[in-house]
């Protein structure tokens, strides 16, 4: 009974060790597909704005206060990967884009937020 009580424990340990070591190794893979602009990461969400039309889209960059241009970048990024994946285009007609001036560029709780608009042909 003994010898079948320490097995278990022995096989439940090898368990919680290799799921560790698969999630440690999964969270390695993500920070390896990031992109950084301007030597900084900057992580972004985009979203479409208008169930009806979903060409519009908003684009949420964090972490703007570490620099303002690899904000944009990264907004601009993130736009284009909006429009790739919903429209398989990057073009886009920015409605407040990354190239605004830094005065008329919206912010929300340090983050930075552009809007635009997927152009289809």
């Amino acid at each position: 009974m003994v010898e079948a009580t320490t097995h278990s424990r022995r096989a439940v340990w090898i368990i919680a060790a290799a799921l560790a070591a698969v999630m440690a190794m999964g969270g390695c893979a993500a920070k390896e597909k990031r992109v950084n602009f301007n030597g900084n990461y900057y992580p972004t969400k985009e979203k479409g704005v208008d169930k009806q039309d979903r060409k519009q889209f908003a684009v949420t960059v964090r972490r703007a206060a570490q620099g303002l241009d690899g904000a944009r970048e990264a907004g601009r990024h993130g736009g284009s990967k909006y429009c790739l994946k919903h429209f398989g285009t990057s073009e886009i007609e920015w409605t407040r884009g990354p190239d605004d001036p830094a005065e008329t560029l919206q912010f929300t709780n340090g983050n930075l937020i552009l809007s635009g608009r997927c152009v289809t042909w």
